[in-house]
């Protein structure tokens, strides 16, 4: 969709009359009407503009995405989170009470053993995204999978949409070939139920199986450089069974995840992230949450116009031109976009 497109459903906000001197978004409030607590209610009202100033002011009020990271020490976990920022700067860590951690002893927590689940982590590059980092119950500690459970209960269930839990990411490693589950990932998946919060398995450190290809040709009795140059079509073979192993391994418990993907290319700074974001948005179960995760992304715009194509103008389109409130739907279009960007084009208009 064209800039032009963007902009011209800001002008038929523009061109809308408020109902009164306060009128702003409708969203959330103390005093708005109940509604689910799982839910982030996203309806628009057509009796609403959108005042900028307004809009910044309720927006903020949207609590910020909550995603649990899991998985062994040395799983690429901080450079997967490093990489949805695009930043490469270790992230700023909060405690419980909201009051910053002294980073100066735990620089580069997720992969040295620091463990506090209850922390925050937030990368200056988009604070949008609150990340957690599991404890490393790997070591087969009892309490340390106990509080890791509680934690995920807790915040799955919490009725203050700003402590909730949205989405876990659970890293494993293909570099360890040998051991990619392990006990570990059995008793999470056969122990602990998170709810409605969906559990992606991201498979990192995929590139590393190039060198395996790479052997593997040569047993075959390719020399180096050809077997460099057909490395990538074997490697490509053995990431899929890889990943077809840990399904079969995985589906088969109790909890088994929602989704499976393979990240490559993490280990570069430009690396795309948009497979990861859509696979977590379409993982999600209610809309307002899969907007609060497009928009959270500050680099990919064609991602936000994705989902606002898919999910609401496609749906509205299906209406029927002649029921169609461009007003209304300029609002709920807007909603899949950082407000960054819509300030942007609400000064270009």
């Amino acid at each position: 969709m064209a800039p032009s497109s963007v902009r011209s459903w800001w002008r038929s906000l523009q061109r809308s009359q408020p109902p009164s001197h306060d009128a702003g978004i409708l969203l959330p409030t103390e005093a708005a009407p109940p509604v689910a607590p799982d839910v982030v209610d996203l309806t628009p009202a057509s009796n609403y503009r959108l005042d900028p100033t307004e809009a910044k002011r309720q927006i903020d009020r949207i609590p910020r995405f909550r995603i649990l990271v899991m998985g062994r020490a040395n799983a690429g976990k901080t450079t997967v989170l490093q990489r949805v920022c695009n930043t490469t700067d270790h992230p700023e860590i909060f405690d419980g009470n909201g009051e910053k951690v002294d980073t100066g002893a735990v620089q580069g927590s997720l992969g040295r053993g620091y463990h506090n689940i209850e922390d925050e982590l937030v990368f200056k590059s988009n604070p949008r995204y609150v990340f957690h980092d599991s404890c490393g119950f790997e070591a087969g500690s009892e309490a340390e999978f106990d509080k890791m459970k509680k934690f995920v209960t807790d915040q799955a269930k919490s009725t203050k949409l700003e402590k909730r839990l949205h989405a876990i990411w659970y890293c494993i490693p293909l570099n360890e070939s040998h051991r990619m589950v392990m006990a570990a990932e059995r008793k999470f998946f056969n122990e602990c139920d998170s709810g409605h919060v969906p559990v992606i398995v991201l498979l990192t450190k995929a590139d590393t199986l190039n060198l395996d290809a790479v052997q593997q040709l040569m047993r075959r009795g390719l020399t180096v450089d050809d077997a460099m140059k057909e490395a990538p079509e074997v490697e490509k073979q053995l990431q899929k069974g890889c990943l077809e192993k840990i399904k079969g391994w995985l589906n088969e418990l109790k909890f088994p995840p929602q989704s499976y993907l393979i990240l490559t290319g993490m280990e570069q700074e430009s690396a795309d992230c948009e497979e990861l974001l859509k696979c977590t948005a379409n993982a999600l179960t209610e809309e307002g949450l899969q907007g609060l995760l497009v928009s959270s992304q500050q680099s990919n715009l064609g991602l936000c116009m994705e989902f606002a194509i898919m999910k609401t103008l496609k749906r509205s389109m299906n209406k029927g031109v002649d029921h169609i409130d461009l007003e209304e739907l300029a609002y709920a279009l807007g909603t899949w976009f950082p407000f960054e960007v819509c300030e942007i084009l609400q000064v270009q208009v």
